[in-house]
Order: C-alpha cells, then structure tokens, then sequence
C-alpha cells in the first residue's frame, strides 16, 4: 500500500510532469472511486484548468488548480495506486482509472489494480484534514518531538498500533512502522506508554530518518540502506544485521516483521 515516501515520491513527479499545462479532456474509466464527486463535477473542475501546486497530508495528495478556481484534486491511492505520466496512447499503465489529456499532447493515468483509492474535489485541505480526523503529517516540520510525547501520553496500544492510527499520525503504514520499530529496536508488541524517554526519542527520530531515507530513494527498496528491514519482509528473510531469520506476529490484524536479537520482545 502506497505510504507517506511512495505519495511524497509521486507528488513530485507530478509535480514536475503536469503543473501548468492546460487540460483538454477527462476520461474516467471506473467512477467507483468517486464516491462523493460526480464525473460531471470533474470534468467541469478540471477542464480548461492547468494544475498549480501540489501539497500532500500523509497519504494523501493534493493538487490545486491554477488562478481563479478553488478546487483541488484529492488523490488517493488505496493498496496499489500511482500515476503515469506519458505521450502516446498506447502507452498507458494497465488499469488506469482516470485519464487527463493535456494540451501539449501529453497525459496523466491515475492508476490501480484494485479500485480501494479515492478521487475527489475539495475546495478546502485544512478542512478536509480536519472533518477526516488525521492526525499531523509526520514529516511536518511543526511536528516535533514534544508534539510527538503529547500524542504518546496517556496511551496503553502496542506501538506499532500506534504509528498505523492514521488520526493519531498521519502517514506511517505497514511497511515502514516495521523499520521504523526495526530502526529503534522496538519489538512491534511493545506498549507504548512502556517506552522510556530515551527509546522514545530514539523512536521519535527514527520515524523522521526512515521517512526521509525512503524518499531520498524513491520508495524502492532495492535502493534503501543495507541496514533496512524492509526488504528482507519475507518469509526466511533474515535481518541485515545480526543474520538472525526474521519473525512475524498479529498487530492490529496485520502481519509484523522483527528480528528477534535486535528486537527483543519485553520480559
């Protein structure tokens, strides 16, 4: 499932494929996603319009329109989203759900194999964020580490439960709360209100260095750090620092990777 680094990944490719070029045309191809817009009200936003800015809230991406609209495009990118950016039909990703033609010739495909995404227009981020009750986008650089203790306090979830709560914190996923509990020696069982002042710095920075490592690669893991866990998430995958073979357990009904030496569970 695309998380923060992969949507801060397609945010600027979007970015620098598809601002200020005029839209001629919208083709949705599954209107299943669009649960609160209508194909009218796309087309009608979005025609004649050139995309100005981009911003994203953890998971999710926000591309405003140019000068005299207020409307902004949501995207969301569910279990397998992404976008294409391309010349010649024919040459469009499989499964792409929405297509903008550009006046240059060019085109952007939303695109997903399964149909679990979201696309909209919004006129109003701030409130999106707050009527949707995410909690603060975890590369924002307000986010800090007393911001970080006050989401903590009076908490008693595992922590990996914690770095998943998309209303505690915006952004952190599957795959990356198991690095970043891999990056702080945290077994993902481990309560949080556990965590001593000094793990729970550490904690603090290894979610900031893990993100921002991820998008410094890309989001691909053949390109992450020889110390990275994540890809070594499979079964007999074996940890990149002691060699010990990788375990697996239940949090929050999803499966958690750890090194048993690096991560000792507690008691």
């Amino acid at each position: 499932m695309p998380e923060l680094p992969d949507v801060e990944t397609m945010r600027r490719y979007l970015q620098a494929t598809s601002l200020h070029r005029e839209i001629e045309a919208v083709d949705v191809h599954s209107d299943q996603m669009m649960e609160h817009t209508s194909v009218q009200e796309l087309r009608q936003a979005l025609i004649g319009r050139s995309f100005d800015h981009t911003c994203r809230h953890g998971k999710v991406l926000f591309v405003a329109l140019d000068e005299g609209s207020d409307d902004v495009l949501l995207l969301h990118f569910g279990m397998t989203g992404g976008l294409a950016y391309f010349k010649a039909m024919g040459e469009e990703p499989a499964y792409d759900r929405l297509l903008l033609h550009f006046a240059n010739g060019y085109h952007l495909a939303y695109y997903a194999m399964r149909k679990l995404g979201q696309v909209e227009v919004i006129d109003d981020v701030e409130r999106f964020v707050r009527e949707r009750g995410l909690g603060p986008d975890v590369l924002d650089p307000a986010f800090d580490l007393a911001t970080f203790k006050e989401l903590v306090e009076g908490r008693r979830v595992m922590t990996k439960a914690f770095l998943m709560d998309q209303h505690t914190v915006a952004g952190i996923g599957n795959v990356y709360a198991d690095e970043i509990l891999f990056q702080g020696g945290i077994h993902p069982r481990t309560k949080i209100n556990r965590l001593d002042e000094e793990t729970l710095e550490g904690l603090f920075h290894a979610v900031k260095d893990v993100l921002e490592q991820a998008i410094a690669c890309r989001a691909q893991p053949d390109r992450f750090p020889d110390t990275f866990i994540a890809p070594h998430r499979h079964e007999g995958g074996r940890c990149p620092i002691c060699g010990a073979e990788l375990e697996r357990v239940k949090v929050s009904s999803r499966t958690a990777y750890y090194c048993p030496e690096c991560q000792p569970k507690e008691g």
